[in-house]
């Protein structure tokens, strides 16, 4: 449960940043900063918050509308920033979370003060960092399962599944894929029979 311990021993306006997609094969690597007024927290997010990866997909959609409605009600605000698939190619992972991290800083709205960083290592933004360790694509990948179905992104959200392993043998890989990551360079290099999976009609339409 969400106890603002470290914010309080922070001075001035506190924003906690942290990252989703870093594992994955194949999608963006995702980034929020949120500020949160300690004093108005609403009470549907207490104990919500700790690990969204211990939650239903219904319980990390119902934070994220107690979430937005802070936001719009004035005690909160959010930013989220990305880095494509093409960035985490050509800067690796690690930087294009950082990247991504900057960019939902970049859009927060406000001027933190101070950055919670969920990590070890700091992302470049124009305030001072405090790394917490131990301190999330999934929507993305989501919506990306629609176009691509056989890979079934809508469950593994784009990890290296057994699942997902077939579908790369099968259908080969999309522009999605992260051909920087061992796996797809490995499945590419290996089988020079290996096809391109067809491309959905309007690709435009999806900026990842």
């Amino acid at each position: 449960m969400p106890d603002f311990k470290i914010e309080r021993r922070c001075t001035g306006l506190v924003c906690g940043i942290d990252e989703a997609g870093r594992g994955p094969l194949a999608g963006p690597v995702v980034a929020a900063a949120v500020v949160l007024d300690p004093r108005r927290f609403p009470k549907s997010l207490r104990g919500g918050l700790d690990d969204s990866k211990v939650l239903s997909i219904e319980e990390r959609e119902a934070c994220y509308g107690a979430l937005r409605q802070c936001a719009a009600g004035g005690t909160a605000h959010i930013g989220v920033g990305a880095a494509s698939v093409s960035e985490i190619d050509r800067i690796n992972i690690l930087r294009a979370a950082l990247l991504a991290m900057a960019r939902a800083v970049a859009v927060l709205g406000v001027r933190p003060d101070v950055a919670l960083v969920d990590g070890n290592i700091a992302p470049p933004v124009e305030c001072a960092v405090k790394t917490v360790v131990d301190g999330d694509a999934l929507r993305i990948m989501r919506g990306l399962a629609t176009r691509y179905p056989v890979y079934g992104w809508s469950t593994n959200v784009g990890y290296g599944t057994p699942e997902h392993g077939e579908a790369i043998r099968r259908f080969g890989v999309t522009r999605h894929h992260r051909r920087s990551f061992a796996p797809i360079r490995l499945a590419i290099a290996g089988d020079a029979e290996l096809p391109l999976f067809a491309e959905p009609e309007s690709p435009a339409a999806h900026p990842f």
